[in-house]
């Protein structure tokens, strides 16, 4: 199955700024949407970001006009651009992969802290 690890993530003051990156091993599965998940402790996960092959993108109310989620030109990518970034942002950030004809990939997870 494809492999999904996430970087980028640290501690950061409000107003600043983090790139999230999100490397897919090489498979001979297709990806055909990438999506951006977080989760703050004893909170649902929730999604913040989705694109799919297609050219769809989507985004939480939440991080409208502040995140950016794009890929590479061979989908092996994903980022996410995370601009004036408020406390309400920190959480655990999971990258997911949907696949054609597999179930779906996620990554471990990279923690993203803002502080006020």
């Amino acid at each position: 199955q494809v492999q999904l690890v996430e970087s980028g993530g640290g501690v950061v003051q409000a107003g600043g700024s983090l790139r999230l990156s999100c490397a897919a091993s090489r498979s001979i599965f297709t990806i055909y949407v990438f999506n951006w998940y977080r989760q703050a402790p004893g909170m649902e996960r929730e999604l913040v970001a989705g694109i799919t092959r297609g050219g769809s993108i989507n985004y939480a109310d939440s991080v409208k006009g502040r995140f950016t989620i794009s890929t590479d030109n061979t989908w092996n990518t994903v980022d996410l651009q995370m601009n004036s970034l408020i406390p309400e942002d920190t959480g655990v950030y999971y990258c997911n992969a949907r696949l054609l004809h597999r179930s779906d990939s996620w990554g471990q997870g990279t923690q993203v802290t803002v502080s006020s």
